[in-house]
């Protein structure tokens, strides 16, 4: 099975601070910008605007609370980019293997 690979999700999970902001979620089960700025070198509005990222590529889903807004990693998406990961690394490994296969063929009639 070929997984569709989705651009905007990985553009969102390669900073380091949205890698970061979803960790922190991941073991607090929820946050504000306010509570999880405390937690990182990054202003309030720096993290808001990393969430709305990964917001958009559904990676956490907001619900107002109060004057914010409390977010949660969606697990679904979570699990499809990692199969995507996963997709990703067995492609790589296939093509490694046959890369060796090569080398190892030409080594051998050299």
């Amino acid at each position: 099975m070929t997984l569709a690979i989705n651009d905007d999700l990985w553009s969102a999970i390669g900073d380091p601070t949205r890698r970061r902001l979803l960790d922190l979620l991941l073991t607090t089960d929820a946050g504000t910008a306010t509570s999880l700025s405390e937690q990182l070198p990054v202003t309030r509005q720096a993290v808001a605007k990393h969430l709305g990222v990964l917001d958009r590529v559904g990676l956490v889903q907001a619900t107002p609370a109060g004057r914010e807004k409390r977010y949660r990693v969606d697990e679904a998406q979570l699990a499809r980019a990692v199969a995507q990961l996963n997709a990703v690394g067995n492609a790589w490994d296939a093509r490694l293997r046959r890369i060796k296969q090569i080398a190892e063929a030409i080594q051998k009639n050299s």
